[in-house]
């Protein structure tokens, strides 16, 4: 079965040589179209709305339109998956003037804005921030995505996207204090088990080093010797509201004290 391909011009139901006017209108035709406000019993207008929201996102950049057209002409239809896999949604997102659009309908129309809007569409992982300083202001975002078997992998994003936005970032944060979400990072530690814990299993008192706390592992029965027990939320702190990293326990099964010595001896005699 052949996968369906997004195709950001579809989406926007407009003419790839559309300009830069008839594009935002298509997009305010659209978003107001599935707002969410207006589809309360229509539970497929939010996944409608992501995808013209993303679609904007990038047809409505000069140069990320152009990267886009680029690689249509080189790979058709399949040139979503690859600007997909070039783009986060930090770098999607950056500069665009979406919350500018849905604050237009909120005022028109009596509508939600952005910032509520995004919330519902993105849970925790999605923020608004601003900060004004005498001669400089800044306002931006931050997404979250769906992680498998956890609520959200958080990502910072703000206007500023790619490397030139790490460093803005950086200056940002200098100088407005601003603490951009950061997830913390994994920490990764050892599991030393005799060969009865290993084939039974059970609870295992394990000491949590930087955080200065008592764990009780739950060991699975025949567990073998190099996998690994990840325990969620239990590394790193993360930063201005990112997730905290994990722990990642690595198993040892100890050999019997006859078995140890036995190998010794039988290396002694290989080199001997």
């Amino acid at each position: 079965m052949t996968m369906v391909q997004e195709d950001y011009y579809q989406v926007l139901g407009v003419d790839k040589n559309a300009t830069a006017k008839q594009i935002k209108e298509a997009y305010r035709q659209l978003a107001f179209k599935f707002h969410p406000d207006r589809n309360k019993e229509n539970t497929g207008a939010v996944e409608e709305m992501k995808k013209v929201n993303e679609a904007y996102a990038v047809l409505s950049n000069p140069a990320k339109k152009r990267e886009y057209d680029t690689l249509k002409n080189q790979f058709g239809s399949s040139a979503y998956t690859h600007f997909r896999n070039n783009y986060s949604e930090q770098d999607i997102f950056s500069g665009s003037d979406i919350n500018h659009i849905f604050e237009e309908m909120a005022r028109n129309f009596g509508l939600r804005g952005s910032n509520e809007i995004f919330k519902e569409f993105y849970g925790r992982g999605y923020r608004q921030f601003e900060f004004k300083k005498p001669g400089f202001s800044a306002k931006g975002y931050f997404f979250g995505r769906p992680a498998a078997g956890t609520g959200y992998q958080q990502q910072a994003n703000s206007p500023l996207g790619g490397n030139f936005g790490k460093i803005s970032r950086f200056l940002l944060q200098r100088i407005s204090g601003f603490q951009f979400p950061e997830d913390g990072t994994d920490v990764h530690d050892h599991l030393y088990l005799d060969p009865q814990q290993a084939r039974y299993g059970g609870p295992y008192a394990y000491y949590l080093r930087h955080k200065s706390k008592k764990l009780v592992v739950k060991i699975p029965p025949r567990i073998r010797d190099g996998q690994q027990i990840r325990l969620a939320a239990m590394g790193q702190d993360g930063k201005g509201g990112g997730k905290p990293g994990n722990l990642l326990l690595k198993v040892h099964i100890r050999k019997p004290l006859l078995k140890s010595v036995k190998d010794l001896f039988s290396k002694w005699k290989i080199n001997s």
